[in-house]
This record gives structure tokens, sequence and C-alpha cells, in this order.
């Protein structure tokens, strides 16, 4: 399922771009730097593929004019990978994911950052206004605080019996208060309570799903960015056989709600694009998307005991059998 950008002009931006590939030619042989700042995941070998491929349709080729250095670093490297990256000096540093983002920033805010992911980009600090972001950063953000109150229900629908939630978080990454509120507002007209469950490491994570899983009927949902913690999560919330609901797919999870990672990418090399040819990123406006993916994992579904409605396997964009 294709993802769509709030804004008008942005889409009237990249209508224009049909004419820049002959313009970038033009510029001769100068060679343009892009750093991607990236995490140590398994998607990001898929996720820089698509970054290339759309910078070349937007004309920058490596080897003519455009020099892409990739760093990928897991949690404990990324503030030596960021440092490294600023004092390269790129013209543009493109951060997947908002934790990523954050640390960059703290490295320099004077050489253009473009990120995808991050939550509300407001709520965790990557900017201070969407329409005009300021400083050096914009964006595609991929979530915003409502969706919380949307995963509330694709949870009901899909294990009806549930009535009780724990909304699981980890305080210290940020990005997920809006969200938190919004499951919190749907709760009661849907039937359910819940229990805000934050955790800092694994070890409280676990004995805090084990804990909840001791009453019958619950469910989990984890909100903010990916923590370190989330292969533990998922294989908790198997282990107590809890149905769990988060923003992209995984050991453990059954439902997940999210934009298509790769439509977020495209839309950051069009962002590139046009730093590269002389736009400010502080004007930039942040982008949301409107159109998402479901995705239902019948794997986990028959590994918790669980049959899915037939009318949200047809709702699905993708079943993982």
């Amino acid at each position: 399922m294709s993802i769509c950008f709030r804004r008008r002009e942005f889409i009237t931006a990249l209508a224009a771009t049909a004419g820049w590939p002959v313009a970038a030619r033009a510029q001769g042989d100068r060679v343009r730097r892009v750093a991607a700042v990236m995490p140590a995941a398994t998607t990001t070998p898929q996720r820089v593929a698509v970054l290339r491929e759309e910078l070349q349709k937007l004309g920058w080729r490596e080897g003519r004019n455009l020099r892409l250095d990739v760093r990928t670093a897991g949690d404990a490297a990324l503030q030596v990978a960021a440092e490294e990256v600023v004092m390269s000096a790129p013209e543009v540093i493109f951060a997947n994911t908002g934790p990523v983002a954050r640390v960059v920033q703290t490295r320099t805010r004077t050489i253009p950052i473009v990120f995808t992911g991050g939550g509300d980009p407001v709520e965790s600090g990557l900017v201070s206004n969407i329409a005009r972001p300021g400083g050096n950063t914009t964006g595609f953000a991929n979530i915003f605080a409502t969706l919380g109150g949307k995963y509330l229900e694709l949870l009901k629908e899909t294990v009806p019996r549930v009535t009780r939630v724990a909304i699981l978080s980890n305080p210290d990454r940020g990005g997920g208060r809006g969200l938190i509120a919004s499951v919190e507002s749907a709760a009661a007209p849907l039937g359910t309570m819940t229990v805000r469950t934050p955790f800092r490491n694994s070890a409280e994570i676990e004995s805090a799903i084990e804990s909840f899983a001791a009453e019958p009927n619950g469910a989990l949902i984890l909100v903010g960015p990916i923590p370190a913690e989330f292969e533990t999560i998922g294989r908790s919330a198997l282990k107590q056989r809890l149905p769990l609901t988060y923003q992209i797919t995984g050991e453990g999870v059954l439902i997940s709600y999210a934009p298509d990672p790769s439509d977020l990418v495209r839309g950051a090399a069009s962002y590139i694009d046009r730093i590269l040819r002389g736009a400010k990123p502080g004007e930039l406006p942040v982008q949301f998307p409107t159109t998402f993916q479901l995705v239902i994992n019948l794997k986990t579904a028959k590994a918790l005991g669980l049959t899915v409605p037939p009318a949200i396997l047809l709702r699905a964009d993708e079943v993982i059998e």
C-alpha cells in the first residue's frame, strides 16, 4: 500500500524534479558528499539500497556527482559513529530513526540533518515546529500521537476477549507520551483498562510482563522508538501468551501498524536532493504519513492459541504465515 503526505506544496515540489537530473549534470565534476548514519539492524541494507536508488533517480550518481558514506552502529557505538561522521564534514547527514537523529544533533547544529522515524518529532525534541522546523533538522516522521488509539482498536478487533492492556515504554528514550495518552483515551469506550509499564532494561521488562500475565485477558502495546529490548519483549510476550502490538513486525508481535519504511526513505532522499540544490532544512516542513500498513502474524497467533477473525485478515496489507 502506498504512502502519501499531507502537504500539497511537497507534492508539487516532487513533480518539479523531472528536469533536475539535467541540472545535476550541469554542475560539472563537483562531487557532493552525503553521509548516512544507520542503526545496526537487519533492515538497514534494504533501506540503504532504497536511498541509493532514489538519489540516482533524482540525478545523483555515485562516482560522478555524489559520494555517499554509510555508517551503521549499534547503541553502544552510535556516539562514536556520529562524532566521526560530523568530523568528516558532509553536506547533508541522513539519520535513519529518531534516536540516531538525536545523537547526531548533539554533535552538530550546522550540518543539515534529514531523519526518518522519530515518533512525534516535537515531543522527542528533534524539531521545535512541524511547519517550519528551524535549525538544521527536518525529515519524515513515522507516527503521530493519535495512533495509540488505533493500536488499541486493532488489538480489540483481532482479540476481542482482551480487557487489560499493559502499555510498554522506555521513558529514557522518549517519543511515547502522546501515544500513551491516546491509548488511555481510547480504553474506556473499548471496554479495556490500561496499565503504564515503564522499563529500562531486559530484566525489568521480563519481570513486568510476567507479573502482568498473572491475570487473564491481557495484551501488550509497545510504544516509542524501537528499544534495545525489543527481542526480549517479543519472546516474553510469547512465553506469557500475551498478544503484542507495535509499529514493526518481529518475533512475538501479533499486529503491526505503520507506514512503509522504504517510502519514508524515498521522502528523505527528496529532501536531501532539495538541500543539495540550495534549500534550507529549517524551511522544509516535517512530513507525516497518512497511509499505513496493517500486518497480521498468523505464526504468532498460532503460538498464542488465537484465531484471527476473517474480517481483520481481509483488511490486512500483509499476512505472515
